[in-house]
Order: C-alpha cells, then sequence, then structure tokens
C-alpha cells in the first residue's frame, strides 16, 4: 500500500505526506540507515524520541546474516528489530556493485562469492524481490546495476553508462514481473540511472515511468563524482518525476545536499554520513561542521550545538520535572581520546537528531510558504562556521 498526498509546495519543493503499511511518513524526511537491521549506536526507542518516521534496511547484508530462514521465523524487519514505523529496504545492487572485481554480472543477474563465509551465490532481479517480500519492508527498491563513475581507472564513458542504465531497465520489469507474481502489498520504488549524462538519464525516467512504479528513486550519486556533477545531476531529474509520486535520492548527503535536493523537488533522502561520521568524531550543527578530537575543545564547557534540543546537547527531563543538563565539548573530547563506547553513541544521537531536526524545520517553512527564506539563512549560518 502507498498514497502520498502533496499538502504544499514552493518552486519544485513540496511538502507531502506518504501512507505505507506501517505507517505514515511527513515529507520531505531523513531515512537513517540501519544496515543489519539496526542503526548504529542508537536504540529504536531513540530514534522515535528524535523523530525518525522511516528506516533503512539492507537486503544484501541481511540475507548473509542472519539469514532468510530467521527473517521468516520473525515474520519480517520489523518484529526481528522491534521496529513498528515504515522501514525502506535497498535491493542489493549497491553492495553488489561495491565488490568490484569479485563479482560478474550478465543479463540474468549477479554472481559473486559472499564476503561472510566465501560462499558462491547468485543475485537476481527475481530472487532480490523475493528477499525483500520475506523482510516485509514497506518500500522496495528494484534491482539494479549502480552506474559508477570511474570505471577501471577511467571516467566512465557515455556507451558504457548506456549499457548499464538499459541493464537497469530490463531487470526493472523482471522486478515489477515478479513482485506481482509474489502478491507483494507494499510499494515497488523504480531506479532512475544514466550516470553523469542528462540525456540517459532522461530515457530511464521515461522508461521507468512507461513500467509504472508507485514512486521513484534517482540512483547512482555519490558514487565518486564532484559534488558540481552530482548537483547538476540533483538539478536536471528529480522535477522530471511524475508530480503525483514520491521521489527518493539515494545515498545523499550532506546537510547542504539534502536541502538543495528539497529545493530541487526531492521527498525521501538517506545517507550513511550523520551516524558514520559521528563515529569518527565529525559532528554536525547549525553553524557549520565541527570535529570534537581537535585540542581546542579539550576545555570547552559549551555543548555542541547551543540550539539543539537532543539529548546530547540539552540533556533530559526526569517525570518529575528535573532537566539534567547535556554534555560539554570537553567531556566529548575527553570520551573520544580515551576510546570510549560512549562517545560514537552520544555523536550518533546528536547527528541524527540535527538531520531529522532539519528535516522538520524544512517540513515546516514549507507549510509557512517561507521554504526560499528558510534555505538562504540555513546556508549562511552553516557558512558562519562553530
Amino acid at each position: 500500500m502507498l498514497q502520498f498526498d502533496i499538502l504544499a509546495t514552493e518552486g519544485r519543493a513540496r511538502r507531502g505526506r506518504l501512507t505505507l503499511n506501517h505507517g505514515v511518513v511527513q515529507t520531505p524526511i531523513f531515512m537513517p540507515v540501519g544496515t543489519y537491521g539496526t542503526v548504529k549506536g542508537v536504540t529504536p526507542r531513540s530514534l522515535e524520541e528524535m523523530g525518525a518516521q522511516i528506516i533503512l534496511g539492507n537486503t544484501f547484508h541481511l540475507w548473509m546474516r542472519p539469514g532468510l530462514d530467521v527473517l521468516q521465523q520473525f515474520g519480517g524487519l520489523h518484529r526481528f528489530e522491534n521496529w513498528n514505523r515504515p522501514i525502506l529496504t535497498d535491493s542489493g545492487g549497491f553492495q553488489v556493485w561495491s565488490l568490484g572485481e569479485m563479482r560478474k554480472i550478465s543479463e540474468e543477474g549477479v554472481k559473486f562469492a559472499s564476503p561472510v563465509n566465501g560462499d558462491r551465490l547468485f543475485l537476481t532481479p527475481e530472487i532480490s524481490m523475493q528477499i525483500q517480500t520475506i523482510l516485509d519492508s514497506d518500500i522496495v527498491m528494484q534491482f539494479d546495476e549502480c552506474t559508477p563513475y570511474e570505471t577501471r581507472g577511467h571516467l566512465t564513458t557515455e556507451s558504457e553508462a548506456r549499457f548499464s542504465m538499459e541493464l537497469s531497465r530490463r531487470w526493472a520489469v523482471r522486478c515489477k514481473t515478479e513482485f506481482a507474481r509474489l502478491e507483494n502489498r507494499n510499494a515497488l520504488f523504480g531506479i532512475v540511472q544514466g550516470g553523469m549524462f542528462e540525456h540517459l538519464r532522461q530515457e530511464s525516467l521515461d522508461a521507468l515511468v512507461e513500467i509504472d512504479f508507485p514512486g521513484y528513486a534517482i540512483g547512482g550519486v555519490s558514487v565518486g563524482e564532484p559534488k558540481e556533477e552530482m548537483r547538476r545531476i540533483m538539478a536536471h531529474t528529480p522535477h522530471r518525476l511524475p508530480a503525483h509520486k514520491p521521489r527518493y535520492l539515494m545515498g545523499v548527503g550532506t546537510p547542504e545536499d539534502l536541502v538543495e535536493g528539497v529545493t530541487q523537488g526531492v521527498d525521501l533522502f538517506d545517507c550513511v554520513m550523520p551516524t558514520r561520521n559521528a563515529r569518527n568524531g565529525h559532528l554536525f550543527t547549525r553553524f557549520g561542521d565541527l570535529k570534537i578530537r581537535n585540542a581546542r575543545h579539550r576545555s570547552d564547557e559549551r555543548p555542541l550545538d547551543e540550539s539543539c534540543g537532543c539529548y546530547t546537547c540539552r540533556g533530559s527531563t526526569a517525570p518529575d520535572g528535573t532537566v539534567s543538563g547535556g554534555f560539554s565539548r570537553a567531556y566529548l573530547h575527553h570520551l573520544e581520546r580515551c576510546g570510549e563506547m560512549l562517545a560514537p553513541m552520544l555523536a550518533t544521537i546528536h547527528n541524527l537528531h540535527y538531520y531529522l531536526n532539519l528535516m522538520a524545520e524544512v517540513r515546516l517553512a514549507l507549510e509557512q510558504g517561507r521554504f526560499a527564506e528558510f534555505a538562504a539563512r540555513f546556508r549562511e549560518d552553516r557558512a558562519r562556521g562553530v
């Protein structure tokens, strides 16, 4: 089931509501990435408290571990990881792509060795649909061939990008056929490919619209290309997708990328950046990025971001109304330098809260008809630095 309602627009930007089998998602939204059935460093309860409405699961890795027998026993991923809100799962295509020379692509699918135990495996569009049906993800992604920015040391040529795009297009048809055969009642999204070539993007888009998916994603960005190249594709593709269906920009990105994506008509985002960067002491704030390991934070009593309401910055309120303060930069610096596991946990809470709160502010600005003003102020604040 999928229903998408557009509640407000400003330019190409949209404020929407996405209804799925496991709940309602207010868009634009950022989706935290939970590769192995968990968003690293935070509990499901913390995710709910910070406003996460939908999270990701990784088809490839969950297929490897714990395996389909366990997931089928639990009736899918929701009960297994104790998350009762919507879940989107990728198709496994990106993970297979990242194996590089360890995989062999054919018209039928992809052969590769399991990175877990070395078993020879074969992933096809049909198998991807079967796995995601067992996962019972609310949004299922088509199996695609991710077009790289570089191929064997050289920039991907137009002919290489076309071959990849057309293969993904044929796989999209097979995915939809198998999805229907399985009588999956969730939503299947097609993925626009075509590399850095706008005319190939348009061909891919037109073909997928003809196949008629409930929603569409833009893949093959944030795969090593310069930022200006990604922005060029971001400006070209989203607004050309059907206006009445949700649009998802895969694997992007920085806070600036998210606001720019909304400006160009994107509704859904995901990226490992807030969690991965948190584990490396890289924090996002309203006024720029902060590297907590730097010596200048050694005795700084301020929170990471004085405007932030997350547990790391603000603390929490007890049932009796008592407020416990947040954590200082000095304390977080100390935890990082000592290698304490609390450091990435608190950093992850902050980064995810920042991303989710940014999207909440974007939605409010769109509702109030002041998104352009908000975006300009956002860029000014981020450029100020911490």
